[in-house]
């Protein structure tokens, strides 16, 4: 059993582990076609956006003479490639919009809201996700996720899990890694977390990428809490 009497802090990563992105694009866009008659498979679009998501912040990685570029920004530009890729006909430029904003309006798993509540009585509990601040805040009030603060990649102008984050939300919180804790569907994400001194807890998220998941149905590191939802991570915690 690891000591976890330390820590002061959870952070989450928030796509996947904190929301159901992929239903609440694919349902978000469903019904929204429909009242558009506007016809596309948005199944195909929704996972081939994810698909690119990785690739689209290693760019940013590879070109720092460009500056950093915060995710709605990568988001449209490969919707754009996307809806040129499925041959999408008529859209405007407020559909667009429209559907780039679709990450704004994701809904967090059932256990999300009342875990993170629970946490809350005893910790600071705050987002720490490659999503920009503002589409992190819209989220929030959307979904009704109860942060204590925001933190982005967007505040650190790199994204995960490039070290500057991890350490960067410690140092926001005046906190030393040790007191903070990552909490994730994704073993990459709390590897590079451990890997700079915060305490780590996963939670599985097997229906993340629906049909298309291939991994992450399991831990696969020495994590320090291992738990089927927020609220077992809650009741190990002491909340």
């Amino acid at each position: 059993m690891s000591d976890l009497s330390g820590v002061k802090a959870l952070v989450f990563d928030v796509f996947g582990t904190v929301v159901d992105w992929r239903t609440s694009l694919i349902n978000d866009f469903t019904k929204w076609g429909e009242t558009r008659g506007i016809k596309a498979d948005w199944i195909a679009l929704v996972d081939g956006w994810r698909a690119v998501y990785a690739a689209s912040m290693d760019e940013v990685r590879k070109n720092p003479q460009n500056g950093y570029v915060i995710l709605d920004v990568l988001h449209r530009r490969s919707l754009e490639k996307l809806v040129a890729q499925f041959d999408i006909k008529g859209l405007t430029e407020a559909d667009l919009q429209h559907l780039t904003l679709g990450w704004h309006r994701l809904h967090g798993w059932p256990d999300s809201v009342a875990g993170l509540t629970r946490l809350k009585t005893k910790y600071i509990i705050s987002p720490l996700s490659n999503g920009n601040v503002a589409l992190l805040t819209n989220m929030a009030k959307f979904a009704g996720l109860p942060w204590d603060l925001v933190m982005s990649a967007e505040l650190f102008e790199h994204y995960k899990p490039d070290p500057e984050t991890y350490l960067g939300a410690a140092k926001l919180l005046c906190l030393p890694p040790e007191q903070v804790m990552m909490v994730a569907a994704h073993n990459y994400d709390l590897k590079h977390a451990q890997r700079h001194g915060l305490k780590t807890a996963f939670v599985a998220r097997p229906a993340e990428y629906g049909p298309l998941q291939k991994y992450d149905f399991e831990a696969t590191g020495e994590w320090d809490i291992v738990a089927k939802d927020f609220g077992e991570i809650a009741t190990r915690m002491g909340c």
